[in-house]
């Protein structure tokens, strides 16, 4: 029996954690079983920049951070369902991808 896999990312983990929830929401109102959300590794970008403009002076550096947080939930094929999450309104800051796995 063939999978959907969706991945889903993004900066915000508020936004992230809600859109899992209305996934699964509209999984368990249609009787699919689901499995997650499944949090994967988040990853740290960072940069270390030179406080001083010009580059002269004490040697002071500024730390920059950006997290994107992932997660993956899987449920067993199901059009209704499919069609349900496709028409949903997904922020532009959280990156949806949808997988058919065998």
């Amino acid at each position: 029996m063939s999978k959907v896999r969706i991945k889903l990312n993004s900066t915000n983990i508020d936004m992230l954690n809600n859109i899992c929830d209305n996934i699964k929401e509209i999984a368990k109102k249609s009787g699919v079983p689901v499995s997650g959300p499944v949090p994967l590794p988040t990853k740290k970008l960072k940069v270390t920049t030179r406080k001083s403009p010009c580059g002269d002076g004490t040697a002071t550096f500024d730390r920059f951070e950006m997290r994107i947080h992932k997660r993956l939930i899987d449920f067993p094929t199901n059009e209704k369902v499919l069609h349900h999450i496709m028409r949903m309104n997904i922020p532009k800051n959280v990156n949806i991808k949808i997988e058919m796995k065998d």
